[in-house]
């Protein structure tokens, strides 16, 4: 089975940085999509960003300007600048393969990310 394991996860100051790791492996197909979504505490999953096979990327709306993922094959990185508060959330990484019209989606455990004074 197609496994995804992040790492980088930790504490931070506000307006520090952190950079996130995520490899997915174990696939036959290749893999398309890879990227990230976070949950904090007492709300509901939020989008970050994703990575196409191609290079393009996609950003949500509090974290553009600030965060930056780049990929190399199947590792994908998380560069997380000007962090604050808010940002205090278990990070879960996706990979996404499968033949045309059978994707499938794969998600790693998450990794905890703490921005705090």
């Amino acid at each position: 089975q197609v496994q995804v394991v992040e790492s980088g996860g930790g504490l931070v100051q506000p307006g520090g940085s952190l950079r996130l790791s995520c490899a997915a492996s174990g696939s036959f197909f290749r893999i398309e999509n890879m990227g990230w979504y976070r949950r904090a505490p007492g709300k509901q999953r939020e989008y970050v960003t994703t990575i196409t096979s191609g290079g393009s990327t996609t950003y949500g709306d509090s974290v553009k300007g600030r965060f930056t993922i780049s990929r190399d094959k199947n590792t994908i990185y998380l560069q997380m600048d000007s962090l604050k508060s808010d940002d205090t959330a278990v990070y879960q990484c996706f990979a996404s393969a499968g033949p045309w019209g059978k994707k499938i989606d794969y998600w790693g455990q998450g990794t905890q990310v703490t921005v705090s004074s």
